[in-house]
């Protein structure tokens, strides 16, 4: 059955990094364009960054840039988060969207950035 699983996140204090990965199962990521998204409960989810199904093109939002990488492996089936100086407005659930002529959500990993 396909799936994207999401994993590294956790606590982390402000001015910290975190990399979370999100790895597919039963399809190969690379005709997908794979975006993450974030959640809190008083928001509606909201485009962190894209990358485009051969890596060539990636896109983050304002909020992210220059703190946040997206990046993938197509050979490992997995795409990257690379999130550096995190800010306690950070604090979400991230999920994982794989996007083709289908599309997969993850189930989300919590990211909460506090000292």
């Amino acid at each position: 059955q396909e799936h994207v699983v999401e994993s590294g996140g956790g606590l982390v204090q402000p001015g910290g990094s975190l990399e979370l990965s999100c790895v597919a199962s039963g399809f190969t990521i690379s005709k997908y364009a794979m975006s993450w998204y974030r959640q809190t409960p008083d928001k509606e989810r909201e485009l962190v960054a894209v990358i485009s199904p051969d890596g060539e093109t990636a896109v983050v939002e304002d909020f992210a840039k220059g703190r946040f990488t997206i990046s993938r492996d197509n050979s490992q089936n997995t795409a990257i988060l690379h999130m550096n100086n995190l800010k306690p407005e950070d604090t979400a659930i991230y999920y994982c969207l794989a996007t083709s002529d289908q599309f997969y959500w993850g189930q989300g990993t919590q990211v909460t950035v506090s000292s």
